[in-house]
């Protein structure tokens, strides 16, 4: 079977990871470069943990995600992961926390309780105060996502997957099964996954109220000398509520090398903006994010900004996972929310089976939009 991929992020990669595998004849098409920093799925980091509010179907996805991901680090002879432990904190009237904890036990996923006093005591560059809940999971850590990809990149040209980078597409052709590209060209293929992240509505504008791109600015700084230490011994840190709510990940350096620093982003969508447009953070926009996390990050004037950067994802309004057939030979995956790196190897598993025929493309949709059956 000869597949075409529409995108070099997570999705696209791992799909054509797992098609190839299988023993599939696979060409991924990549607008930029591989890895493509304008891309979705380019940042130091991403996060993988089990708390997801009343989102069962996802703390369920994690346990899979993590089994697909240890398929990926044999395959890669590498393992581009950081265990750091997740902290959960909420204040007064956000509920994120605590239905996340109900969820965990139901699930029987280790998570210990905390207060305030305990947050502080721990660690000292956190403010306890006004905590509502809190508790802890060992579980969580960081995915190191630009080295992934270049990582899967380097592993697919090595396998003879066909990487077409520099290359726009300009439509789909869903029951011909052919991908037309921007240069007149064209790419026939038996099947065809279109994976293009918040450029999604711009290829198939019938999706665009399910992939809306929505500008996210996330801030690097650089802590106190005397807090360092602490911070690379933190795990990372989620203070999501009903209306405000940031992530935060704390820096480490790997025996392989690879160093990464603390960065903040905000839990709540950005504006819709062209993915392609400006990508210059504006000082509102910093200003803002610092404004978010003030109440929880002790003396936050002390902290450096080492650099500030600009995002897109491609939003679904309930964060659940798009998949759609586009035609009889034709399919999209969209809709991540910012949520869909950590899934990517099991996604493209999933949805390597449906191109095969070996699995029901209506139940896969249901399982990738965190449906529990």
């Amino acid at each position: 079977m000869k597949v075409a991929i529409v995108g070099g992020g997570i999705v696209g990669l791992s799909t054509a990871w797992a098609l190839k595998r299988a023993g599939c004849d696979v060409s991924v098409i990549e607008q930029g470069p591989l890895p493509n920093p304008l891309g979705s799925s380019v940042d130091q980091h991403r996060l993988i943990r089990y708390p997801y509010g009343v989102q069962r179907g996802y703390l369920r996805m994690v346990r899979e995600a993590y089994h697909a991901w240890e398929r990926v680090w044999s395959d890669l002879k590498m393992r581009l992961y950081a265990e750091t432990g997740t902290l959960v904190l909420s204040g007064e009237g956000d509920s994120w926390a605590k239905q996340s904890c109900i969820a965990l036990a139901a699930e029987e996923v280790e998570h210990l309780a905390f207060d305030g006093e305990t947050v502080a005591g721990r660690y000292p560059m956190l403010n306890g105060d006004g905590l509502q809940d809190a508790y802890y999971c060992p579980s969580g850590g960081l995915l190191f996502a630009e080295a992934i990809v270049a990582a899967l990149s380097r592993h697919l040209r090595d396998r003879m997957v066909t990487l077409l980078t520099q290359t726009k597409v300009a439509g789909i052709d869903a029951s011909a099964g052919i991908v037309r590209l921007a240069d007149g060209g064209q790419v026939q293929a038996d099947r065809i996954l279109v994976a293009a992240g918040p450029w999604t509505a711009q290829l198939l504008p019938d999706l665009a109220p399910v992939s809306r791109p929505s500008r996210q600015v996330v801030v690097y700084l650089t802590p106190p000398g005397d807090l360092m230490a602490a911070w690379h011994a933190a795990p990372m840190l989620l203070e999501i509520g009903e209306t405000k709510g940031f992530y935060l990940v704390p820096p480490r350096v790997t025996r392989d090398g690879i160093r990464t620093g603390l960065k903040i982003g905000d839990h709540r969508f950005g504006s819709t903006a062209d993915p392609s447009g400006d990508r210059e953070p504006r000082q509102d926009e910093i200003d803002a994010l610092l404004h978010n996390v003030r109440h929880r990050i002790m003396a936050l004037e002390q902290y450096r900004i080492a650099a500030a950067k600009t995002c897109f994802y491609d939003v679904e309004a309930e964060e659940r996972f798009q998949f759609r057939q586009l035609g009889p030979r034709a399919f999209a995956f969209c809709g991540t929310s910012g949520h869909g790196f950590k899934f990517g190897p099991v996604i493209g598993e999933r949805i390597a089976a449906v191109l095969q025929e070996k699995a029901d493309f209506a139940a896969t949709a249901r399982w990738a939009a965190g449906h529990v059956e």
